[in-house]
């Protein structure tokens, strides 16, 4: 999960690139697809992650601490979808 965002920065760099040098509309739009791809492939994999883990735990425990966390997996996903 970690060279992910690596790899997105250099995808973000290389569309910078063929952007400047006047590349086929095509192209740019492949490119700039792929990065939109690793980039929702990252926020996901980290959303999973945060319900599997954080919103689980809360949940068994109940009260106002399952509430929270599960408000803020509420937002994490509205942001996620509006992004």
């Amino acid at each position: 999960m970690q060279k992910r965002p690596r790899r997105i920065e250099r995808q973000a760099g290389g569309i910078a690139r063929i952007v400047n040098e006047d590349t086929c509309c095509a192209d740019i739009l492949a490119q700039v697809s792929a990065a939109t791809n690793a980039r929702e492939t990252v926020a996901l994999a980290r959303l999973g992650g945060r319900l599997s883990h954080c919103v689980a735990e809360s949940s068994a425990e109940g009260g106002r601490a399952a509430a929270e966390r599960i408000h803020e997996a509420n937002d994490a996903i509205v942001l996620l979808v509006r992004s």
